[in-house]
C-alpha cells in the first residue's frame, strides 16, 4: 500500500470517527456539542481551516506537477483551486483574528455579522449575503461534483474530457457516498452548530479527492 493510499484510509477513518462523535454527542450532551465540540475557535472549526489549507497545499503540488509536464493550463487551472481554497481557510478562521486579537476595520465592524474580517459574514441591510446567495447553490454544486460527477465521468467522454481540460479531480464513487450519508446525519440531528461539522466532513473529503483523484494521471 503506497503512502498516498494510508493518507487516505486515515481521512476516511477521521470522517467516520468525527459523525460518529457528532451523533453520540448531539443526543447525550447538546449543550457541549455546540458549546465545546462545535464551538466558534474549536476544535471542528480549526480542523476545518487546517483541511481547508492542506486542500490548498496538495492543490499546489499537483499544479506543479502538471506545469513540469507541460500542461500550462491544468496547472494555471490548479493553481486557481489552491488560491481558492487558502482563502477559504483564511475565512473560516477570519484570518487568525481572534487568535492574535487585532481589530476589524471600519468596513466590517459595519458590515459584518460578527464584526469580523471576513467576506462570509458579510450584512447587506439585514441579509446575510453568503448564506442568502451563495449557502444554497454552494451546497447543490458541491453535491452534484461529489455526487454526480464520479458516475458521469465514467459513463461520459464529453464530461471526462472536459473535467480532465479543466483539471477538475475527479472523487470517486465513495466520497459522494459519504457525502450523502453526512447530509443525512446531519440533517437528523437537531442542536446548535451542526452545519460546522458538515464543513469539517467536506474539508476532509477535499483533501482525499485531491490526494488521489479517479482521473490523477490528468491532474497532478
Amino acid at each position: 500500500m503506497t503512502l498516498l493510499s494510508q493518507i487516505d484510509r486515515a481521512l476516511m477513518a477521521l470522517i467516520a470517527a468525527v459523525l460518529a462523535a457528532s451523533v453520540v454527542i448531539a443526543f447525550v450532551n447538546p449543550t457541549y456539542f455546540w458549546a465545546t465540540f462545535a464551538a466558534e475557535d474549536g476544535l471542528v472549526e480549526y480542523g476545518t481551516a487546517i483541511c481547508l489549507f492542506a486542500s490548498s497545499v496538495v492543490l499546489a503540488f499537483n499544479a506543479r506537477g502538471t506545469s513540469a509536464r507541460g500542461l500550462r493550463l491544468a496547472a494555471v487551472l490548479t493553481m486557481l483551486y489552491a488560491l481558492m481554497f487558502f482563502l477559504a481557510a483564511g475565512e473560516e478562521v477570519s484570518w487568525g483574528q481572534r487568535v492574535f486579537g487585532w481589530e476589524s476595520g471600519e468596513f466590517f465592524q459595519n458590515n459584518n455579522k460578527q464584526d469580523e474580517t471576513n467576506f462570509h459574514n458579510l450584512m447587506i441591510g439585514d441579509i446575510h449575503l453568503t448564506k442568502t446567495l451563495f449557502g444554497p447553490i454552494l451546497t447543490f454544486c458541491i453535491l452534484l461534483y461529489l455526487v454526480v460527477l464520479p458516475l458521469l465521468y465514467t459513463r461520459s467522454p464529453r464530461i471526462a474530457a472536459l473535467a480532465d481540460r479543466f483539471a477538475v479531480p475527479v472523487p470517486w464513487l465513495r466520497h459522494g457516498l459519504i457525502a450523502l450519508v453526512a447530509s443525512i446525519i446531519i440533517t437528523v440531528i437537531d442542536v446548535q452548530r451542526k452545519w460546522e461539522v458538515y464543513e469539517l466532513v467536506f474539508s476532509l473529503l477535499t483533501v482525499s479527492i485531491f490526494l488521489l483523484p479517479q482521473n490523477r494521471d490528468k491532474v497532478t
